[in-house]
């Protein structure tokens, strides 16, 4: 391979959307939505409530079906076939609003429950992936212990961790610290910081705007289904093109 191939094959996109498109009955949530992410980049997507932004990323692993465009991950496209889903899905790790943890195992089980079922690992090598992710989000001590008995943010960096588990190329957030008390907020997005610091590609749902400056290389508002603007944090805070855009960042940053 040539040099200039090799340096067209690292930039190539780990996922693009061209043209993307929903519709829930009459009502369009996304209309004609591109977006490219390249390997190892952090996209942050913001915007009011309603404006898209959870179904398009839900979109990217299907957990949503698209009706128009083309979505690809690793140069896989998106359709109905099965194991162009699965296959997809195997490099992509999602972290919910609410944990979706299960509350009757532990959280040792339930980050090993994955690579035992689908990855066919043995109990012993699942346990140490466990806990070395659970060491990396910083609560190793909390492995026998049972969902309930942690607090918002300890759960949600075990929803992180358990994610990581399945050794993925990109990780999918959506609104990780909505459903958080704000004194939890600062430890999950802290998790995330060092997940961002080590190289994986990231597109995170969320309102936190700090955050956004911090790790984003490119940040996406949404309104009304559509992106209403794309940009580098430096330009997108301190001079937005769209009215739209400086009207929400108004907004938001005042609280």
């Amino acid at each position: 391979m040539s040099q200039s191939t090799s340096m067209q094959a690292a930039d190539a996109p780990i996922i693009s959307l061209h043209n993307v498109s929903k519709w829930y009955g009459q009502f369009q949530v996304l209309c004609a939505v591109d977006l490219v992410v390249r390997k190892g980049e952090r996209v942050v997507v913001c915007g009011p409530s309603g404006s898209g932004k959870s179904t398009l990323i839900r979109c990217i692993n299907r957990l949503e079906v698209h009706q128009e465009g083309r979505i690809f991950v690793k140069g896989l496209e998106m359709t109905d076939n099965v194991k162009n889903i699965d296959a997809i899905r195997r490099n992509i790790g999602m972290v919910f609003q609410n944990f979706n943890l299960f509350p009757h195992l532990t959280v040792l089980e339930n980050l090993t429950l994955g690579p035992m079922l689908t990855r066919q690992m043995k109990k012993a090598d699942a346990e140490d992936l466990a806990m070395h992710f659970l060491r990396k989000v910083r609560i190793p001590e909390q492995a026998r212990k049972y969902p309930l008995q942690l607090s918002g943010g300890q759960q949600q960096r075990v929803a992180i961790a358990r994610s990581l588990c399945m050794e993925p190329e990109i990780m999918l957030f959506d609104e990780p610290t909505s459903a958080l008390d704000p004194e939890m907020i600062k430890e999950v997005l802290d998790t995330m910081i060092e997940l961002a610091q080590s190289g994986m590609t990231m597109i995170v749902v969320t309102h936190e705007m700090g955050f956004a400056r911090t790790v984003a290389d490119n940040v996406v508002f949404m309104a009304d289904g559509r992106m209403v603007e794309s940009a580098p944090p430096e330009e997108f805070f301190g001079n937005p093109r769209e009215e739209r855009t400086r009207t929400f960042l108004d907004q938001i940053l005042k609280h």
